[in-house]
């Protein structure tokens, strides 16, 4: 039965100081469904008996099925301690590494999080990344370690080598803390420094001072996890018990009449009690002295649990009368020892209880929000705050002060958007009926029941109709539990007639300030929105009037029309939302794809120039859950799908030292494979120069330019630095083309500048030696997509720019006046880069240097149609003044429109004359870019880059072998091997193509019989050291590979794969050892 109603939730809604919004995050398989269950079922939502074994969270069906959870879900608990009462927003979320997307969600709509590790397998790398996550988003963490019943049951601990282990994994979460914590101090002192200008020759010293202040300016008990601070709870899910050392500190104090705070603060360490003198000591442990926690706390349940299992009723009898609990006789009876367990330990160490005690006082509530999380909510993608106008940044004391009066502005952050079946919304859903309304349908149906037999037919058929339509409005009353995690719909244009058969999609959002009323009209705004475009386009802001608003990129205007609790599977109607509280909000629907884009934040939908709809998604996981939803939930409709489309990047390396057979390749053997290469490259078409070094001389059809382009690699971290700065070069780039476009851009804000001068610096600082000379200070542009990681630098002495020319603001005339042209070879170089010569695969880490740009031959022949331009127009001025008008107006308007096209053909450097043959000059200038790229390219050693993983695996010494044979097969490498300390399991650190990952974690688990489970995480890109081209050529590659190179070529396989996908030419027999059908049947 639940225990509070709507009304009751709805009360506690308005009490902001008494909310806590909180997450529950952990790796996979660690306990958060479960532990979850335990918390709902100590408000009467889901019976104690099937806490563990329902997972109410995992209201989806694969996830009943896979056993992990795929989708945060929110519901809201009553929680009361002493006269105060609490409403507590819990959101469970995945562990899986496909589905952190969802963790993301979650996270940026809390104030708080559970950190949830297992007593056994301890910190895992998914446990690191959601630390991580925690604390970049400035959300305060406790601590829950689960499954202390595993050492018990499984690894046979005794309660010191218990107590030990769990020592360990507290040191482990708070180096990790610690390392956090030091990489922000550093990065604060920093900046500090940078804006203070402080004297390099006291730099040391301030760095010591910097450091030692800021760990004392910090509060210990933010960022360390000890069971004396009270933000650290021991738990055991599946068997409903857990606590804190507070709750045996209070009793201790009563029994053994030490202090509550000294035990408090020594409950937890190497402290043993003197019986005798009542006094807590420091262990000795060459005495053999016992810890307390182990002696006064561990050796009970201890003891406990051996009771229970050695099925010693005596003894089970004497725990249960001592520590006055009520056993059922169901349970006293029951053959499994885990039924006792859970019913003794439940009354006796209630984990919600101890849990609940610990989110209550030490997590925050909505209205301690700090300043630094407010900015960072403000702010989308490389934005800063102080960049924003100071109109937005006034919002900032809104969200600090969480107001709930009507001048308080209303915000609401959306986090994600999710989809529910039609018939869960509470307007769809029958309610329970009274007991008046019982009666009253009983007699209506009496009365109706006579009639008919009195054969008078009169209005009573118009009853049920009326009847109906009570009941589809009556479901509005229901309640809506969970202030925090509130959801709302939008639904701007309501369609009923298809709400039977969608699936409607509500808002996953949080009210951050004022209260969000059902009916009220809001503004959206996209994650692309600008306040400055908006402010620009409406000078008054949001003081003008609705309907005269002009349309602005990103933002539309609507309706709140229902606002939901969210329940875990169920969902209650509020009429509003008071700040600190989760909303959703219906949009009308559309179908299929754009569904599930909506559905899913990290979803995304291309479609290629074939027609193929891609999905791209977090892994292979993440997939299989994308398609089961797209062909039941959002599409419904059978799909077909190919085979996994897997990126790649093509590249290009320093000629190889070695051979195939890795003898060193002497000079004869060089030149042997220099003139291969230049054979196998000979398909470069007549016209196109090579010179030595890689050198490509190219002309545009028309002769009238001529373009020197060279390919090098890049240094490995210079292309690292290019993937980490992707932001800071889309700001410069935004940045000089606004220059360009001549609008009045705003002073750079100093942080940004002090960014693109960092970059700069750490380019500088790598690219050194005599060929990178002058490199950066001539990077032209960067790409695809003006941020990738490939570089242009422009050496030619005729024309100068820079990428850099934006931010110094010297952009030289002569730029300006060719700025048209040197487009056109930054959009060949970006064109060149976005598909390769080997499968049109991006390219990454290669430099193209223009040597040489001679426009000579195009500047004399600009010079000579202007001249022959001039002319023409005196001639037809003259033959204009010969003749008569009917007017002086109308002569006047002919000359001007006249005029007007000759200064436009004048503007076209030549190019009329052009066009019709060879098409204009910008377009010839990047196609010959593009091709002068792809043969600078081909004239080097190409290379093909596959997307890494890194692979975590734990599993026993039994199977390790079979794990190595699965990872070898797969083109695997092991990096690290190590045994965890105290069990029999090993931790193997690996790297797996991405394109060999398929099926992987099925097949290890099969291999293994479920005794490995591999996590995989994007890592790097890796250059495939094969090369795609090889054929044997000399006889030790002969003896070696075999005449066909029998031995699979593994960069040729990729690479012939991409082609076929993308319908490339692809060079392979398609027969082979072909016999005539003819022969065949004479043979029989």
């Amino acid at each position: 039965m639940v225990l509070n109603s709507l009304d009751k939730m709805i009360q506690l809604q308005k009490n902001t100081a008494n909310i806590r919004n909180i997450c529950v995050l952990a790796h996979v398989d660690h306990g958060k469904t479960t532990l979850a269950d335990c918390l709902i079922s100590s408000n009467g939502i889901i019976s104690s008996r099937l806490a563990g074994k329902l997972r109410y969270m995992d209201s989806r069906e694969d996830e009943q099925v896979r056993g992990i959870t795929m989708k945060s879900s929110a519901i809201s608990l009553h929680y009361a301690k002493g006269e105060e009462e609490y409403l507590i927003n819990l959101i469970d979320s995945p562990g899986h590494v496909d589905f952190s997307s969802e963790v993301s969600t979650a996270v940026r709509i809390c104030d708080g999080c559970i950190i949830v590790v297992d007593a056994v397998e301890g910190v895992c790398p998914q446990t690191q990344a959601v630390l991580r996550q925690a604390w970049l988003e400035n959300i305060r963490p406790v601590l829950v370690i689960n499954k202390i019943d595993r050492l018990i049951v499984e690894l046979k601990f005794t309660p010191q080598e218990a107590y030990s282990h769990l020592k360990n994994i507290l040191e482990q979460i708070n180096a990790l803390t610690g390392a956090l914590f030091t990489s922000k101090v550093l990065e604060e002192r920093a900046e500090r420094e940078t804006e203070s200008q402080v004297n390099p020759n006291s730099e040391q010293g301030e760095q010591v001072y910097d450091w030692s202040t800021g760990l004392e300016d910090t509060d210990d008990s933010h960022l360390y996890f000890s069971p004396d601070q009270g933000n650290v709870v021991f738990t055991s899910a599946i068997d409903g018990w857990g606590f804190g050392i507070e709750h045996f500190a209070e009793i201790y104090s009563q029994k053994i009449g030490i202090k509550k705070e000294v035990l408090l603060k020594t409950l937890w360490g190497d402290y043993y009690i003197n019986t005798k003198a009542k006094k807590i000591m420091k262990v000795d442990q060459a005495k053999g002295k016992k810890p307390l926690f182990v002696q006064l706390i561990l050796e009970n349940i201890w003891s406990l649990y051996d009771a229970v299992l050695k099925k010693d009723k005596e003894k089970i009898d004497k725990i249960v009368t001592s520590l006055g609990l009520k056993i059922g006789a169901r349970e006293a009876r029951h053959s499994d020892p885990k039924v006792q367990i859970n019913a003794i330990c439940s009354q006796w160490l209630p984990i919600s209880q101890a849990v609940l005690a610990m989110v209550c006082q030490k997590l925050p509530s909505p209205l301690d929000i700090t300043a630094e999380r407010v900015e960072k909510l403000m702010c989308a993608g490389s934005q800063t705050f102080d960049s924003l106008p100071p109109e937005t940044q006034a919002l900032k004391a809104a969200f600090m002060k969480c107001g709930s009066e009507d001048t308080a502005p209303v915000i609401i952050f959306v986090s994600k958007m999710f989809a529910v079946d039609a018939k869960a919304l509470p307007q769809n859903k029958q309610r329970p009926l009274t007991q008046e309304e019982i009666a009253e349908r009983h007699e209506r149906a009496r009365r109706r029941h006579a009639e008919k037999l009195a054969a008078a037919q009169g209005q009573a058929p118009l009853e049920p109709t009326q009847d109906g339509s009570a009941l589809e409005t009556s479901p509005q009353g229901e309640e809506l539990k969970g202030d925090e995690q509130e959801v709302e719909s939008e639904t701007p244009k309501p369609v009923p007639q298809e709400g039977n058969d969608r699936e409607p999609f509500i808002a996953f959002a949080r009210v951050f300030s004022g209260v969000a009323r059902r009916g009220k009209k809001i503004f959206v705004l996209g994650p692309k929105y600008s306040p400055l475009e908006f402010l620009q386009r409406v000078p008054l802001g949001f003081s003008a009037p609705l309907d005269d608003l002009p349309p602005v990129p990103h933002m539309a205007c609507c309706t709140l029309e229902n606002l939901y609790l969210l329940m875990g599977r169920e969902l209650e109607d509020l009429e509003k939302v008071p700040p600190g509280n989760v909303l959703g909000e219906m949009p009308q629907l559309v179908r299929g794809m754009k569904l599930l884009n909506q559905a899913d934040p990290c979803v995304q939908i291309l479609i290629q120039e074939t027609g193929e709809h891609v999905l791209v998604t977090a892994g292979e996981v993440h997939l299989q859950r994308c398609l089961d939803d797209l062909k039941e939930r959002f599409a419904k409709i059978q799909i077909s799908v190919s085979e996994p489309i897997i990126p790649f990047r093509e590249t290009i390396t320093k000629p190889p030292t070695v051979d195939m057979v890795n003898e060193e390749i002497g000079k004869q053997q060089k030149v042997a494979v220099i003139h291969q290469t230049k054979e196998d490259q000979n398909r470069i078409p007549e016209g196109i120069q090579v010179y030595s070094g890689g050198l490509i001389t190219m002309t545009t059809p028309n002769k009238l330019a001529t373009l020197s382009v060279r390919a090098m690699p890049l240094p490995e971290e210079v292309t690292q630095i290019l993937e980490e700065n992707s932001d800071v070069i889309r700001s410069m780039e935004q940045l000089i083309s606004s220059l360009n476009e001549g609008k009045n851009t705003q002073m750079i804000h100093q942080k940004t500048q002090e960014k693109i001068w960092e970059f700069k610096g750490k380019l500088e600082q790598h690219l050194t030696g005599r060929k990178w000379r002058n490199t950066v200070d001539q990077i032209w542009s960067f790409g695809p997509r003006k941020c990738g990681p490939n570089i242009l630098v422009n050496k030619s002495k005729d024309f100068q720019n820079s990428v850099w020319t934006g931010p110094d603001g010297k952009a030289s005339k002569e730029a300006s006046r060719y700025r048209d042209l040197g487009n056109s070879i930054v959009s060949g170089f970006q064109l060149a880069t976005l598909s390769g010569p080997m499968c049109e695969e991006p390219l990454m880490g290669v430099c193209f240097v223009l040597e040489e740009w001679d426009l000579s031959k195009f500047e004399d022949q600009t010079a000579s149609d202007k001249q022959n331009q001039e002319q023409s127009d005196l001639v037809k001025e003259r033959q204009g003044e010969g003749e008569t008008c009917s007017g002086r107006d109308e002569h006047q308007d002919l000359q001007g429109g006249c005029s007007e096209p000759s200064e436009k053909r004048a503007s076209q450097k030549g190019e009329s004359s052009l066009t019709d043959c060879y098409g204009p000059f910008s377009g010839q200038l990047i196609a010959t870019m593009k091709e002068a790229c792809r043969y600078a390219l081909q004239v080097k050693p190409q290379r093909l880059m596959a997307a890494m993983y890194t692979c975590d695996i734990m599993a026993t010494s039994d199977v390790l072998g079979r794990v190595y044979a699965v990872l070898s097969k797969r083109e695997g490498r092991v990096l690290q091997e190590e045994m965890k300390e105290g069990t029999d399991m090993f931790i193997i650190k690996a790297v797996l193509p991405v394109a060999e990952s398929f099926g992987f974690a099925d097949e290890i688990r099969k291999r293994t019989s479920g005794l490995a489970s591999p996590q995989l995480i994007f890592s790097h890109w890796e250059i495939i050291p094969s090369d795609p081209f090889w054929v044997p050529t000399t006889e030790e590659e002969y003896l070696h590979f075999g005449e066909k190179a029998d031995s699979e070529n593994q960069a040729r396989k990729y690479m012939n794969a991409v082609r076929k996908r993308k319908g490339l030419y692809v060079e392979e027999k398609i027969v082979e050892h072909a016999e005539k059908q003819r022969t065949l049947s004479k043979n029989k």
